[in-house]
């Protein structure tokens, strides 16, 4: 049986896309107020499973299952170009899934149940029956929680010793999370015509280029707006202008692309995107000089 390269194989895992998992376990390590000397062989499995595992598991199933999309949209990638031959692609999914699974029993039962849930958003996401990604709605929030949310909230939970985490810290990774889904749709920008074709319903196809555009700025900015007024509710201010000026720089950016979506959703992911995963952080460290814990 012919194998594909390992080239190959770490192109359907795309490494790439596992920054954005990983940084937001860290926000939630970060956000416990929990001292990182002596916790970081713990730290380093977290963040090993939001990215190179799970993350990795998502993109691996997500290959699989639109390889006839991506015949369409990105011929190049493995499944599609013939790189990746037979069923290939979808034993790399399933070991990977098995090999996460694994690996997630080092972070207690916290940490694995989340690792667990993880990975059942990624195979719902793609995979039939249920393919959440047919709907942008539903598609988007599922990656949006994985991605950010679920993410956040592992870390702060893991460095806890499983305790829950603080109210705040739960309610910045929701408003997080709900941004991500802006973040998402600008992802779905570069395969409007195949989705179309597939009849999967992004919302650059339900709601057309300006009006998933225009969501998804909105998406990402009101819970930015929110975390900004909680920041200075909690007596957080040089935290809240930090993160304001973050957001004002995305609006001015915001403002080109909207004037351009189709060509300039690239553009404003590369560098938009950046301004508000910094904020996530900056968030984190609010809670952290705060003395943010965990509730028993």
């Amino acid at each position: 049986m012919d194998r594909p390269a390992l080239a190959t194989v770490a192109e359907l895992l795309k490494p790439i896309t596992w920054f954005p998992p990983m940084w937001a376990f860290g926000c939630g390590v970060v956000a416990s107020g929990v001292a990182l000397a002596g916790n970081w062989p713990l730290i380093v499995v977290g963040v090993l499973i939001a990215g190179p595992l799970v993350c990795a598991t998502s993109q691996a199933v997500n290959d699989w299952y639109d390889r006839e999309v991506d015949a369409i949209n990105e011929p190049q990638r493995p499944i599609p170009s013939g790189r990746m031959p037979g069923h290939w692609g979808l034993y790399i999914a399933i070991g990977w899934t098995i090999l996460s699974i694994v690996v997630a029993t080092l972070l207690g039962p916290w940490g694995f149940a989340a690792t667990l849930l993880g990975l059942a958003l990624a195979w719902a996401y793609s995979a039939p029956p249920i393919r959440l990604k047919r709907n942008g709605w539903w598609g988007n929030t599922a990656c949006a929680v994985s991605y950010e949310g679920l993410a956040w909230v592992t870390g702060a939970a893991v460095m806890s010793g499983g305790a829950t985490p603080d109210a705040r810290s739960l309610l910045l990774a929701a408003l997080y999370s709900a941004g991500a889904h802006g973040i998402m749709t600008l992802n779905d920008f570069k395969s409007i015509e195949g989705d179309r074709r597939s009849g999967i319903d992004s919302l650059p196809v339900l709601l057309g280029v300006n009006g998933a555009a225009l969501t998804a700025c909105a998406a990402m900015a009101v819970p930015q707006i929110g975390v900004v007024a909680l920041l200075g509710y909690w007596q957080m201010p040089a935290h809240a202008f930090g993160v304001a000026v973050l957001l004002a720089l995305q609006l001015l950016m915001m403002r080109r692309f909207l004037a351009t979506p189709a060509r300039l959703a690239v553009w404003y992911s590369g560098f938009g995107i950046p301004l508000y995963v910094a904020g996530m952080m900056v968030s984190a460290f609010a809670l952290r000089v705060s003395g943010a814990g965990a509730l028993s």
